[in-house]
């Protein structure tokens, strides 16, 4: 019996999941528009706010941040059933399986500096792919929209952190390794992204206090809280 998730509001989430044994289910504009529209029609039933995005072709990044406890758990249960009916049936598909591999992962990310990383993360991973020469042309992200190169894309909330007036740029710059794998750990693991103490107080609260621990990490070496994010982008590093 799966474990039930705690997603209590307030926080906010980096949310992903991936299309079943890594196919392409975004192949063209009209599967990337359909998405966005499941999207748009989620947040207008559900009280939660988007903060960022980036579709690509076999997955999908968002950044979530919900008001109350449970609206995550919901939200995205509608997202991934109405998308997968809706991608079945204009597929010709209905009753060939999954269209996704999973239920979706998640992590809570604490409101500062790891907040900027983890949007820096998301908002770069065309980039990164190596699709396009600058994270801005890829048309089906929050960034194309932010930079005003979409008019016709999804609305977001404010976030909860203000970005930097350089934000274009700090985003094109490729991330050090470090960062990635810590960023990368917490989508595997689940295990919240922030400050140490943040994130043992925030492990606890939401019964995540194994996933800071499953690293089996040897006697003498540094606690696992310490790994987390060390040094974290934050606004003062990055004006």
């Amino acid at each position: 019996m799966r474990a039930r998730r705690q997603c209590p509001g307030g926080f906010v989430y980096h949310v992903l999941n991936r299309a079943n044994s890594k196919r392409m289910i975004f192949e063209n504009a009209l599967d990337f528009m359909a998405f966005e529209h499941v999207l748009a029609e989620g947040v207008l039933q559900y009280p939660i706010r988007l903060l960022g995005y980036c579709i690509m072709s076999n997955h999908w990044h968002l950044l979530l941040w919900p008001y109350h406890d449970g609206e995550l758990s919901v939200f995205m249960k509608w997202i991934t059933m109405t998308h997968s009916h809706r991608w079945n049936a204009a597929h010709g598909e209905t009753g060939f399986g999954h269209l996704y591999q999973g239920r979706f992962k998640s992590f809570p990310v604490q409101s500062n500096g790891h907040f900027l990383s983890v949007l820096r993360y998301i908002e770069s991973n065309p980039l990164r792919a190596g699709l396009v020469s600058r994270s801005m042309f890829w048309r089906w992200s929050s960034l194309a929209i932010r930079q005003g190169i979409r008019k016709d894309g999804l609305s977001l909330a404010d976030a909860p952190v203000s970005l930097p007036d350089h934000w274009l740029d700090l985003v094109d710059l490729h991330p050090n390794e470090g960062d990635l794998k810590k960023i990368e750990r917490s989508i595997g693991r689940g295990c919240p992204l922030g400050d140490d103490a943040w994130t043992v107080q925030t492990a606890s609260q939401m019964e995540l206090t194994a996933s800071l621990h499953a690293l089996g990490r040897p006697k003498g070496r540094k606690k696992v809280s310490d790994t987390i994010f060390k040094k974290p982008i934050n606004d003062n590093e990055i004006r």
